[in-house]
């Protein structure tokens, strides 16, 4: 029944992925083609892509994409620890690209190619116009859940959890249970946000599939560690240090019931 499910999914991706839309704006991927002849176009052709960003700097790092984010995010949150901030455009990046890859796996039964290097970033644009794919291509990629999973993780994971995390490490200095830490919360986000749209829309199918490449997702050894699940849900093993933004608190998912009043590095690892 499951395999039916996802089977009977597999479509096309349209050019303007109108069906991400319905689902809120970190889902929502924006295209070269949805702003050709628009204002916005000149514009995206200069944003850098993701693979620019995730690179070392070779020059000035503060003309970085990647630190132009963290120092956006620094002035928003009026925090003065870098590293804060970084956990923060962390997390923050982290959702978006889970929303997009979870998204088009739920709603397409496949995933376009999302390489670092098609896509294009505004480091100082919020969620759904910070993303443009420069071109839309279907990935290969079979039908069933774990095989769908597996397209998943080698897009996400490895084409850029794995680069950003490091990139954030040799700039800022957070600890790898951090960032996956991040990772599975904006995974968790991600899928509950997907399951509240299928609910409200009676679509029990895009429901089923939910769950079923979530749980999937979670079995992957950088993810299985980050938390407890309880359905969609998930309470983690670390923190994002949002509690040290001024005014800020634990998150609902956070490993501490309150703010803790120890070593910035006690919530670390």
């Amino acid at each position: 029944m499951v395999l039916l499910l996802f089977v009977d999914l597999f479509t096309d991706l349209d050019p303007d992925f109108a069906a991400l839309r319905q689902l809120g704006g970190f889902f929502v991927l924006r295209t070269l083609r949805s702003t050709a002849g628009g204002p916005e176009a000149a514009r995206t052709g200069e944003l850098a892509t993701l693979a620019k960003s995730y690179e070392r700097p070779t020059s000035d790092v503060r003309l970085n994409s990647l630190t132009c984010r963290v120092d956006d995010v620094s002035r928003r949150l009026r925090t003065d620890e870098p590293r804060v901030a970084a956990s923060i455009a962390h997390q923050g990046l982290a959702a978006r690209l889970w929303s997009v890859g979870l998204g088009c796996a739920v709603r397409y039964g496949r995933l376009p190619d999302l390489d670092p290097a098609l896509l294009r970033w505004d480091p100082g644009a919020a969620a759904p116009d910070d993303l443009w794919l420069t071109e839309v291509r279907a990935q290969p990629g079979g039908a069933g859940p774990a095989a769908l999973a597996d397209t998943v993780v080698r897009t996400v994971v490895h084409g850029h959890l794995e680069p950003l995390g490091e990139a954030l490490r040799d700039r800022y200095g957070l600890a790898p249970g951090l960032l996956w830490g991040n990772a599975g919360s904006a995974l968790a986000g991600a899928a509950r946000e997907l399951g509240r749209w299928a609910r409200a829309n009676d679509h029990a199918q895009a429901a089923a599939r939910t769950r079923a490449l979530t749980d999937a997702l979670f079995t992957h050894p950088l993810l299985s560690a980050t938390g407890t699940r309880t359905g969609l849900a998930l309470r983690r093993r670390s923190c994002c240090l949002y509690y040290r933004v001024p005014g800020g608190g634990v998150c609902g998912d956070c490993c501490f019931t309150q703010p803790p009043r120890s070593s910035p590095r006690v919530a670390s690892g």
